[in-house]
């Protein structure tokens, strides 16, 4: 296994860059245009593009890394994070949003480390959105620097990005609308209101620029590895959305995220999200691979 201090982190952004603009390429030339195939439900698409992206980009990352492991959405869902550097790949973030031609569909690349996230490079070929970030060295939006968020952070005065989720009955189903109903009555959190991409990895980016406050979704590790390190860049963080679980760390395949952005202070942040947990009926269930 490679040590932390050889590993040539800016060599492998540069690969992901590299790749992620020629998978665009293929995004916008099919987007719209295909047909997609259900994977579990008529909700849970997939399509050819999602599989070549995969297929290419996982060729392209072994053959010049091949110490490191590689876990795409479509190729190896359900295997564990391993603690060896690995890459954790969603080759068409926003499926739906893809088949539909709306234009937040993007190509996700992370890299762990130990399990944790420590590179990121989204790319929207729709918006000409590059996001990068490694761990410890900032981030950055078409190269130029994106500024830690400081601006004060209420609950009251929040976007906060909410998606439908892939379960629509069950436990968590009720706990996510109960949630969403009384985070914006105005009788209980009272937000400015909601925002839905449709894709996890463009939910955490305009979080980690400072438009949107917050982002609560079930969803999988290839979904947030890289959105992760670009949010925590900026002052933000992933944590898990039950009661008690400021300051507490997640791995990365947790299922169960809330993303938070920076903040004048981490006061400000820690109040943002136990008023957040105040409107939770009960606890979310992890989501089973």
């Amino acid at each position: 296994m490679s040590s932390i201090t050889s590993i040539p982190y800016k060599e492998i952004e540069a690969e992901l860059i590299a790749v992620a603009k020629e998978a665009g390429q293929l995004m916008l030339k099919h987007a719209g245009t295909v047909d997609a195939k259900d994977k579990k439900d008529a909700i849970d698409l997939v399509t050819f593009v999602d599989k070549q992206v995969e297929t290419t980009v996982k060729a392209h990352l072994t053959a010049k890394f091949p110490d490191y492991k590689f876990i795409g959405e479509e190729s190896s869902a359900g295997l564990p994070i391993p603690k060896e550097p690995c890459f954790i790949v969603d080759p068409v973030d926003g499926t739906t949003d893809f088949y539909h031609n709306f234009p937040f569909f993007c190509i996700s690349l992370g890299f762990t480390v130990n399990q944790e996230p420590t590179i990121g490079v989204i790319y929207n070929p729709s918006l000409n959105q590059l996001f990068t970030a490694i761990k410890g060295q900032g981030a950055f939006l078409n190269g130029e620097p994106i500024p830690k968020v400081t601006k004060p952070l209420t609950l009251q005065k929040s976007l906060i990005a909410f998606e439908a989720g892939g379960q629509r009955t069950g436990h968590n189903f009720e706990l996510r609308w109960s949630l969403y109903k009384k985070l914006v009555a105005d009788n209980g959190g009272f937000i400015h209101g909601f925002r839905a991409f449709g894709s996890a990895a463009m939910n955490i980016c305009y979080v980690a620029l400072g438009a949107i406050e917050g982002y609560f979704d079930t969803c999988y590790a290839w979904d947030v590895c890289a959105g992760w390190v670009v949010l925590q860049e900026t002052g933000g963080f992933i944590i898990g959305p039950n009661k008690g679980s400021f300051g507490k760390q997640i791995p990365v395949d947790n299922t169960l995220y809330l993303c938070v952005r920076g903040a004048s202070t981490e006061e400000q942040q820690k109040l943002w999200v136990e008023k957040f947990q105040s409107y939770l009926d009960g606890d979310f269930e992890k989501l089973l691979n």
